[in-house]
């Protein structure tokens, strides 16, 4: 979940530190490949093999079985044996760490910013925050995400706070609500009444805000916590993932366990998983889970300069509203793109944009008329839920990923490419 900070902080935030804390507005993908199958848009699996245990096909994951093409007819759900949105013996991955654009601590600019995040419920694959542009009115690719760094620029002081220069590369800078230090070796902190974050200039650091708590160990370990959202990374390859309804294990051997209020997979990591519903136990074919990625380094500190929001971002998880391969809203979905038009029509919003994003499996080709179709079904679907703004649908098929979609080592990165397929809603300032 992203937070949309408040703005509060003075104009002067914006040259406020000689070498102190920059946050520049990207995505900080520091987690590592998830603990689920390999989904993607151009995969599927054939499932197991009777009638009763078909997969669910879905975007935004892929059946632990054999693949087979995309574009193919419709996959048949695997109601209540299968996770919604994944196959029938598929865990989910263990979601990569993500951070609020740390960019967007300053004073906004004399224009009216909707305050989206506290009105959208939020729920699993959505995400609500401030919003950063290129240019007036053009939404930067991976806004609503940050990479921490600077750029070393010099800073100059105001009437009511402190700049502190000690020609080494260190400094200090304190107003009555902020207080930035740089000890020159890249670490330094910044904190303010609700925001703290911690660099130690090694790798490792820490963030942490009303909601959110994020520690990077600098070995490929952390852990992440968000309003009943727990992510462990134990960095050896295993990792947990838990919320106040579902619990996801990956030990890091090929096994692993999900479970919910109703069902439970377990992955022996032999080809076989176990599971259990309501309605039926079942033992199905499996891929071995792939391991958790290691968490990145948390990025050194060098110098504050904050960027002014342009609007609010919404991001949306493909499989919070599409199944596999396919354009069409699930009816699912219906309620939650109700419940984000009934914000949209309050906010008064003149205008709204509607983006597509897919991850890189499959052709160009395919990718870029799936994330135009998708864009333009959720236009429609606000439409008819009474959205009566200026909506223009957009699709950049792969060309605008948020994370890798492999890792270093070559190998597939689920939870990186989950995050890559997406639908993005766009108000712009106004």
């Amino acid at each position: 979940m992203t937070h949309h900070f408040p703005v509060r902080r003075p104009a002067a935030l914006v040259c406020a530190i000689l070498a102190t804390v920059s946050l520049a507005a990207c995505s900080l993908d520091i987690g590592g490949s998830g603990s689920g199958g390999s989904g993607s848009e151009g995969d599927t699996g054939s499932g197991p093999q009777s009638a009763a245990q078909e997969p669910r096909g879905l975007a935004g994951s892929s059946a632990s079985s054999q693949a087979s093409a995309e574009g193919s007819a419709s996959p048949v759900p695997g109601g209540e044996n299968a996770v919604s949105g994944y196959a029938v013996g598929e865990i989910p991955p263990v979601p990569m760490f993500t951070l609020p654009d740390l960019s967007l601590l300053t004073e906004s600019s004399d224009v009216f910013t909707p305050d989206l995040t506290q009105e959208v419920d939020s729920v699993p694959g959505v995400s609500v925050g401030p919003a950063r542009c290129e240019e007036p009115g053009v939404l930067a690719s991976g806004s609503g995400h940050t990479v921490l760094g600077g750029d070393g620029s010099a800073v100059t002081s105001s009437e009511g706070s402190s700049t502190t220069n000690n020609g080494d590369g260190s400094g200090a800078y304190s107003d009555p609500t902020v207080t930035i230090t740089n000890n020159g070796d890249g670490s330094g902190t910044y904190s303010d009444p609700t925001v703290t974050i911690t660099s130690n200039g090694d790798g490792s650091g820490t963030y942490s805000d009303p909601t959110l708590s994020v520690t990077v160990n600098g070995d490929g370990s952390g852990t992440y916590a968000d309003a009943g959202v727990t992510i462990t990374n134990n960095g050896d390859g295993s990792g947990t993932y838990s919320d106040p309804t579902v619990t996801i294990t990956n030990n890091g051997d090929g096994s692993g366990t999900y479970s919910d209020a109703t069902l439970s997979i377990t992955n022996s990591g032999d080809g076989t998983a176990l599971v259990a519903s309501p309605t039926a136990t079942l033992t199905v074919d499996a891929d071995p889970l792939p391991q958790v990625g290691k968490v990145g380094s948390f990025p050194s500190i060098d110098a504050i300069q904050p960027v002014t929001s342009c609007g609010t971002l919404i991001t949306l998880e493909d499989r919070v509203l599409f199944d596999f391969g396919s354009s069409e809203v699930r009816d699912d979905a219906s309620q939650t793109l109700g419940n984000l038009a009934e914000v949209l029509t309050s906010s008064g919003a003149p205008a709204i944009q509607v983006h597509g994003h897919t991850d890189s499996v499959s052709d160009e080709a395919f990718n870029q008329t799936l994330s135009e179709e998708r864009a333009q079904a959720v236009v429609e679907e606000l439409a008819s839920q009474g959205v009566t703004a200026s909506m223009e649908a957009t699709g950049y098929g792969e060309t605008q990923p948020v994370a890798s979609n492999e890792n270093e080592d070559g190998s597939d990165n689920p939870a990186g490419r989950q995050l890559n397929r997406r639908v993005e809603v766009f108000i712009p300032a106004f």
